[in-house]
């Protein structure tokens, strides 16, 4: 009977998106508000620019069509890797109008990352910007094409003849008419992001486009946004925050976003006042990097973030609210109200539209001031992401029996029912925005074959909540440079934010009663990171 109440469920929010895709989102904006400015441009040196809803779907249109021509077709994977700038949001939107399948990747990712992504996805093409064109070139062999910019997020750049690439400008010219007509279908496949997991390689999260609708509609109206609102972009739209929160909300109710390569303290204050800014996704490093600023009369009316922080709101006189939420449920399965906030540092209550649990270990519900492991569930291919993309054994391992996805994540239950952000229990570390799996920095120390075994955890750091630190048991004989061969090695094979501050020689790991390596007491031997 549960089975078969689950299943009405799910064909009822199935059907509640069908003749929904991204497509037919934008086209509802630019049919209506055709000059409005969907996002505005600013970057770091030079003018800035404003893309209308209409201008987007045009030049989106023409970049589909042209990759059309270049034989990419519905259900191809595309590589986007690039820093935030007009061509990601265009090159996003064109994925969407073709059918393609957009993976967005994290720019900080080095060339094992990108070989990975590529082989995983099969993907036929990437585009990017001139600084990432030549490791791509390298490690992703099987392209048909690379397509690159003529700059850096708005700083001219040269392309060097011996890539081969194709001007992204030119994938700008001539019309749409060769695109194919694509009827609306939310169950096609929207996009890919790589996520953090436990095991060595991360996870490629596979979004439908009812997933993209819903992420859209759902976090407008956590946020209450209205069709005069305007945010400010800073955050990388690789990711699911800047992609889910902010920009696809914002098409929801025809907002404007206004885009920054990445966050600037100093230009922070003055773009909001210029465009009177009326929100903001955020995240502490931003917020901590403005504090000692004057804070202007503004028009913000809310910030969201972590966790709703009384102390930010005296500071800069904003409401914010506090939400949690993961690639894999597109927008915030738990959160805030605005009228409503509840006790300072929580992340909110279970939002409407899923279902929450807290477990005990042993399964059973945690009850008020107690900390338990958070499992949430919602319609796959919808509320939640549609699967991880050749993974079987992930997939199992990351739903119960009756659909609950185990987020890995420890959550405590204030005393009148507010959650409060716990830990991560999959041995994951939080660098900044980043989510890291500790295991694939072990793995990555561990193929140099100079360790007998490594262990890595994080250390408290006043800006990035914590940076990854390594203890290892070196192999003998003991080399006095093996520190610095741990991290040239590291540099070399994983993104900045995964490599280790800091490698530290010990003669044993600290273990608990079953062996496993005791990394609360490795935590405990470090102070808080000091630059």
């Amino acid at each position: 009977m549960l089975n078969d109440l689950n299943d009405q469920i799910s064909e009822s929010r199935y059907r509640a998106l069908e003749g929904m895709d991204i497509p037919w989102l934008l086209n509802e904006w630019a049919t209506r508000t055709p000059d409005k400015p969907f996002f505005i441009w600013e970057p770091f040196s030079g003018d800035a620019e404003s893309f209308s809803f209409q201008r987007v779907q045009t030049e989106a249109r023409r970049i589909a069509a042209n990759l059309f021509e270049r034989g990419v077709r519905a259900g191809d994977f595309v590589i986007i890797h690039m820093e935030n700038s007009p061509e990601f949001i265009l090159s996003w939107f064109a994925c969407a109008e073709l059918g393609a399948v957009a993976v967005s990747t994290n720019t900080r990712c080095v060339a094992r990352d990108l070989e990975y992504f590529a082989e995983h996805t099969d993907a036929v093409c990437a585009l990017t910007q001139p600084a990432y064109a030549g490791m791509i070139k390298g490690a992703c062999r099987d392209l048909k094409f690379l397509a690159v910019t003529d700059n850096d997020w708005g700083e001219t750049a040269e392309r060097d003849p011996a890539w081969d690439a194709v001007a992204f400008e030119s994938l700008l010219e001539g019309g749409s008419s060769s695109l194919p007509d694509r009827p609306p279908n939310s169950q096609a496949n929207l996009s890919v992001q790589f996520t953090s997991g436990t095991t060595s390689r991360p996870k490629a999260v596979l979004w439908t486009h009812a997933n993209g609708i819903w992420a859209a509609k759902i976090s407008a109206v956590h946020m209450r946004l209205v069709h005069e609102d305007r945010t400010l972009v800073y955050m990388p739209l690789f990711h699911t925050n800047a992609q889910g929160y902010s920009m696809l909300s914002s098409l929801w109710v025809g907002g404007t976003l206004v885009v920054q390569p990445k966050f600037s303290a100093s230009r922070f204050w003055p773009l909001s006042l210029k465009y009177d800014l009326t929100w903001q996704s955020t995240i502490p490093f931003a917020f901590k990097a403005i504090m000692d600023q004057p804070v202007p009369t503004h028009s913000y009316r809310f910030w969201g973030t972590a966790a709703r922080i009384e102390e930010v709101e005296r500071h800069f006189k904003v409401k914010t609210i506090g939400w949690w939420g993961m690639t894999e449920t597109l927008t915030q399965g738990i959160v805030t109200d605005v009228d409503h906030p509840g006790p300072s540092g929580t992340i909110g209550r279970a939002a409407p539209e899923y279902e929450i649990e807290i477990r005990r270990e042993d399964g059973s519900l945690a009850e008020p001031d107690e900390r338990g492991l958070l499992f949430i569930r919602g319609v796959r291919g919808v509320s939640l992401f549609k699967e991880y993309y050749r993974n079987d054994e992930a997939n199992a391992k990351a739903f119960d029996e009756n659909g609950w996805f185990d987020t890995g994540d420890l959550v405590r239950i204030g005393e009148t029912g507010d959650l409060f952000f716990s830990d991560r229990d999959k041995d994951m570390l939080k660098v900044g925005a980043e989510n890291v799996a500790a295991s694939e920095i072990e793995t990555v120390i561990n193929l140099t074959g100079l360790v007998e075994e490594c262990a890595v955890v994080g250390q408290k750091h006043p800006m990035l909540d914590e940076v990854p630190v390594a203890f290892v048991i070196p192999k003998e004989p003991v080399d006095e440079s093996l520190e610095g061969k741990l991290i040239d090695w590291c540099k070399e094979n994983l993104a900045d934010f995964k490599v280790p501050r800091a490698v530290h020689i010990v003669e044993e790991l600290p273990r608990s009663t079953l062996e496993k390596v005791a990394k609360n007491e490795l935590r405990a031997r470090l102070p808080e990171f000091a630059e």
